[in-house]
């Protein structure tokens, strides 16, 4: 089971740069194609605000939406859901299972194996290379 780590409003605005605050805290959404390309070497998606591991490069692809899309999480319980009923429309919200930060949405269109589509915004996410993704960068 995922350890929830939690924090005052003031001390996430602290930490964090004002973009990923508004995305992970306020659940807004970056610009498509805004956020820099990741590394395309082995490692692990982390979550900003936590650094809990939540996706592996192995299951990043390229949709074409502008932000970074993963087939499945790193980790059956990295992963928390909630319906959002936001802009006249009924999505899968997902968010770190650790922090509940907002990390993005998930959809049924993506390729094998698992027919999903992760659709993360890339501010959420911080990477770990695989020689260091179980310590600090």
């Amino acid at each position: 089971m995922t350890q929830k780590k939690s924090e005052t409003d003031p001390d996430w605005q602290d930490r964090l740069p004002e973009l990923a605050y508004r995305v992970t805290r306020e659940h807004a959404t970056e610009r498509p194609f805004s956020h820099d390309d990741f590394p395309k070497t082995p490692g692990t998606f982390a979550c900003l605000c936590c650094g809990a591991p939540l996706f592996d490069q192995a299951d990043k692809f390229d949709s074409g939406t502008g932000w970074p899309s993963f087939t499945r999480p790193a980790a059956p319980d990295a992963l928390g859901e909630r319906t959002d009923r936001r802009l006249l429309m009924t999505r899968t919200e997902v968010h770190c299972a650790s922090c509940e930060a907002h990390l993005g949405h998930v959809f049924p269109d993506g390729p094998a194996p698992t027919g999903l589509r992760y659709c993360i915004n890339g501010v959420a996410l911080k990477f770990k290379p695989e020689d260091t993704a179980d310590g600090d960068t």
